[in-house]
């Protein structure tokens, strides 16, 4: 299994993140190409070799035009000190990538990290995510760090991406909206659910264009480096720490592991006044909208009223969609929300042959060794019903059925 690893001892910001790709071992002709691809103008990327305290590795300049006499940016970690902003909503963002000529992959994983930032501005100032616009992630040269991660992601092709826990620095930052303790309001809204440190200099370390690409392309946060690493690389920022202002990234080999480990959202809101025969529909609702697991808990609220937790288990991408549907289908006011990783066994469903007739089983594997399987509850309903039988006996003799033909090797 190839493994990508981010080890974030200094941080990350989008040209970082571009040079530790790039030196790790991305085409800089390709990046470049793919690049040209957006059909944006305004920009020139440099690429050259960097040392940082004796830490070589590759540096990334993106230099925008017409910026009022200057060239470049002063400060390349830095996406709040712009000096000309381009106000691009999310929607503007969305038309510049889906009309542009990248592949679907890089086209998707690009939009997510530009969700991700646009549901933390929209958070922090109070607006819609329609109503965001992205003074510092809508200039060019963050379109271009961020579009360029996915580039590098879909290039790479890595099966598992693994972050370390992820400096943040310290001081205070300037960015459009005023003077911030480091971390910037959007960085800590990003990574919500992100192990991460701070304090090891006073300058910031993370921008929230760099945690936004961790945020969206990482399957799993550790400072455990559980695989045998096959080649280094290096990308090197442009300040100047008591500790190098360095990106270092990994690719490995690892063992296969039989499980799954996916960042996902719980949404809950308490409910005492709705009608009891709604739910049904809710569910239906919510499970069409992508939701993992629904479920209800029996509680008891203020002046001893009996009620219910109404809990969604969901991802990020259908995040949204979920609280539409909380806030119009139930009479809840309100919700409440907080992330988890949720891990899951390997799996796959294969339809087999029964002395009933064909039901789909459900098999699970833990580290390539077959643990459990599951006979597909319908379809057993289905038999019980049509040969009028207990659908107990059914699942059970089906059950059986699968362990003693050993179709779980299959």
């Amino acid at each position: 299994m190839k493994i990508l690893y981010y080890d974030c001892f200094s941080g990350i910001s989008g040209d970082m993140n571009l040079a530790a790709m790039i030196d790790l071992g991305v085409d800089k002709e390709y990046l470049s190409g793919e690049l040209d691809k957006l059909n944006v103008s305004g920009y020139k990327i440099e690429i050259k070799n960097g040392l940082k305290q004796g830490i070589s590795g590759t540096q990334v300049f993106v230099h925008l035009e017409h910026q009022h006499g200057e060239h470049g940016h002063k400060d390349h970690n830095h996406h709040h000190q712009h000096h000309h902003h381009e106000n691009r909503n999310l929607e503007d963002i969305r038309k510049i990538i889906l009309n542009s000529g990248l592949n679907e992959n890089v086209k998707n994983l690009s939009l997510k990290m530009f969700q991700k930032i646009a549901e933390a501005e929209a958070k922090i100032h109070n607006k819609t995510i329609n109503e965001v616009h992205f003074h510092e992630v809508g200039a060019i040269d963050s379109i271009v760090d961020i579009v360029g991660a996915a580039i590098c992601i879909d290039y790479l092709k890595p099966d598992k991406i693994i972050s370390s826990s992820v400096e943040l620095g310290g001081g205070f930052v300037t960015c459009a909206h005023g003077t911030f303790p480091v971390p910037a309001p959007a960085t800590v809204e990003i990574l919500k659910g992100i192990p991460v440190k701070s304090g090891v200099v006073k300058h910031e370390t993370t921008t929230p264009t760099g945690a936004a690409i961790l945020a969206t392309i990482s399957d799993e946060f550790t400072d455990n480096t559980g695989f045998t690493i096959q080649k280094t690389g290096y990308g090197i920022g442009h300040k100047d720490f008591s500790i190098p202002n360095v990106l270092r990234v990994y690719l490995g080999e690892g063992e296969p592991v039989a499980k799954t480990t996916v960042k996902s959202a719980i949404i809950e809101c308490n409910i005492d006044d709705m009608n009891p025969e709604f739910y049904d529909y809710v569910f239906e609702m919510l499970f069409k909208a992508g939701a993992s697991d629904v479920f209800i808990t029996p509680v008891i609220m203020k002046k001893s009223r009996p009620a219910v937790t109404l809990s969604v288990l969901c991802t990020s991408e259908t995040e949204q969609q979920v609280e539409k549907i909380l806030f119009e289908e139930t009479s809840t006011l309100g919700i409440r929300k907080h992330y988890v990783n949720k891990t899951m066994l390997d799996r796959k469903t294969e339809n087999i042959d029964t002395p009933y007739g064909k039901v789909r089983v459900k098999y699970a594997f833990y580290n390539g060794r077959f643990l459990k399987s599951k006979p597909e509850y319908e379809d057993c309903l289905t038999i019980a019903r049509e040969k009028k039988l207990p659908i107990g006996e059914v699942y059970k003799k089906v059950s059986e059925f699968i362990l003693k033909t050993g179709n779980h090797n299959a």
